[in-house]
């Protein structure tokens, strides 16, 4: 019954996206169109398909956060978690079309974190709450929508930009958003969908990826599929960043003189 009553409400909200303001982060802005048909998305984008047919290995550079006063009420803690999300998801989305290497790349990947909006405690508890209830695979946030924006390019070896965009997402009252205690928990989660865009604007037309690379490259992160992050939100009706994220990053052990 619940899922009868939002579905209208929730395919009203799919169109209200809206584009981010740019950061300066991007080495160029120029030429960047709004995607088609990104739902519940604003995304902006280019891409050059001949300097991306000769790309084949990647470095990676470590995200940054372009956040400026507006993201003062993060603690240092959520920062890492953050961009460590940020780490995980682009080097397994990136890693399922190129080689992901140190040295001798065709291209760099570099990404930013510009805007993040709170997800409200209060709200999400009670959506939790609610869901318990009512089970629908939509559920109802009374307020406290969190939300992310992001920007990413790909630069040759000479700096050029090879393609470039800019995404912005926030949750919506009423959807399959997951709600959850943590107050970057809609940030974390929109991570996964801005690095599949990202690599997507960083893929020459009509190539298929490969899949998954063997040995992963990625595997500092833990694992690609995360199925205790499944069991944390089907008991709780939260998503739970410790369960559901990156690995965190392993302290380097200490050396005996």
């Amino acid at each position: 019954m619940k899922s009868l009553f939002v579905l209208p409400l929730a395919l009203a909200l799919t169109a209200c996206a809206s584009h981010a303001p740019r950061s300066g982060f991007l080495t160029s802005y120029e030429g960047l169109a709004a995607k088609e048909r990104a739902v519940r998305t604003g995304v902006t984008e280019r891409k050059d398909p001949e300097a991306l047919a000769g790309v084949r290995k990647v470095r990676l550079l470590p995200a940054e956060l372009r956040l400026g006063p507006d993201g003062a009420w993060l603690t240092d803690d959520e920062r890492t978690l953050l961009l460590r999300e940020v780490d995980a998801q682009l080097c397994f989305e990136v890693s399922e079309r190129y080689e992901i290497v140190q040295d001798g790349a065709d291209a760099k990947v570099r990404a930013a974190v510009t805007r993040v909006a709170p997800t409200g405690r209060v709200s999400s508890a009670a959506s939790a709450a609610a869901s318990i209830f009512i089970p629908g695979p939509l559920g109802v946030r009374p307020g406290g929508l969190g939300g992310i924006s992001a920007e990413a390019e790909m630069l040759s070896p000479q700096d050029r930009q090879i393609a470039a965009l800019t995404w912005n997402r926030n949750a919506t009252a009423v959807g399959t958003d997951n709600p959850s205690l943590s107050r970057i928990g809609d940030a974390l989660q929109f991570v996964e969908p801005f690095a599949d865009t990202a690599a997507a604007t960083m893929t020459a037309p009509d190539v298929k990826p490969p899949g998954p690379p063997t040995p992963d490259p990625c595997a500092e992160y833990g694992p690609r599929i995360r199925p205790e992050g499944w069991l944390a939100k089907f008991a709780t009706g939260l998503y739970v960043p410790q369960m559901s994220g990156a690995r965190p990053e392993q302290a380097e052990p200490e050396t005996t003189r």
